[in-house]
């Protein structure tokens, strides 16, 4: 039996909460892009919901568990937009902390879905700082990415969203969420699949951490994948992680790019970085999974195009 903070009864009542927008989300086999890396490919389509990431699972149990509350965060961009669009269908007060640098596209769209957003100087973690000093300050509740448990169970969905036969599940691993969650399920359901969860070699601390067995951190991020770009891991997060992951890699950058380059032209998907993490491990592994059958979560599409064209066609 998995010994983490997880539950297989909680996970599969989440569905009953989740708003049906969120659930069921494409799968399918891609075969152009099978070919062109030498194995099975699937891809689980996370993108194709409101706010265009797997995040708004997690953030449909947290604010259908708050009555009249107010709710802050820190986010990269897409645990905001999930909060803001689920608080705000509820009539929650949403704060959302920031870094100045994050991507426009995403501090827009918090915008647009309402809540309040403040910026600070610094990445993730100083966000994460921030948010916690609002939440003691105001009396809110203060969700943490991740280390709550909704967060994990929400994105845990996905899991019994995928097939059984398959041989291995390649996962972004940043705070842990998702890559505990869905590796819960699948570890429960199919012990047989392999869970292999994939961070670029620019920010990894929770992969060093996974290979340590002890929390690792870093004093700096440097990649283009600033969904997954933590520094400083959750030891409980790492512990469900212990528990579920069969590997944790980490990936180059030109990988990264050209993971997005060809999902464009197989699948016709414009994704953010942390999305192609599954095609670049497989790119930069090719003998590991050669006629595999492989699955890849899809897990953001908000991406600056500006940035997104100097990468893909730079």
């Amino acid at each position: 039996m998995l010994k983490t903070r997880l539950d297989l009864d909680r996970i599969r009542a989440a569905r009953r909460v989740i708003d049906p927008v969120y659930l069921d989300t494409p799968l399918y086999r891609c075969d152009s892009l099978s070919r062109r890396l030498g194995c099975e490919v699937s891809v689980k389509l996370e993108t194709a919901n409101p706010v265009r990431s797997f995040k708004g699972r997690g953030t449909e149990l947290v604010t259908g568990r708050l009555v009249g509350q107010g709710v802050v965060c820190a986010s990269a961009g897409n645990l905001g937009q999930a909060l803001a669009w689920s608080g705000g269908r509820r009539g929650l007060d949403v704060t959302v902390v920031a870094s100045r640098w994050a991507p426009v596209v995403k501090l827009d769209r918090i915008r647009a879905l309402g809540a309040t957003l403040e910026l600070v100087d610094g990445d993730i973690e100083t966000a994460r700082e921030r948010a916690s000093t609002i939440a003691r300050r105001r009396g809110i509740r203060l969700l943490e990415d991740s280390l709550d448990l909704e967060t994990c169970e929400g994105a845990a969905t996905i899991g019994l969203e995928l097939p059984g036969g398959v041989d291995a599940v390649l996962i972004a691993l940043g705070g842990g969420a998702m890559a505990t969650g869905v590796g819960y399920v699948v570890k429960s359901l199919f012990p047989g699949v392999e869970v292999v969860c994939v961070q670029p070699a620019g920010a990894p601390a929770m992969t060093l951490s996974w290979r340590e067995r002890r929390v690792v951190t870093t004093g700096s991020t440097g990649t283009i994948a600033d969904g997954v770009a933590g520094r400083y891991p959750i030891p409980e997060v790492l512990d469900d992680l212990l528990a579920v992951a069969d590997d944790a890699v980490l990936v180059e950058e030109s990988s990264i790019i050209a993971g997005m380059r060809l999902l464009l032209e197989h699948t016709g998907l414009v994704v953010e970085p942390s999305a192609a993490l599954g095609v670049a491990a497989v790119l930069e592994d090719r003998d590991r999974f050669a006629g595999r059958r492989v699955v890849t979560v899809i897990c953001g599409g908000n991406v600056d195009l500006d940035a997104y064209r100097g990468w893909v066609y730079g």
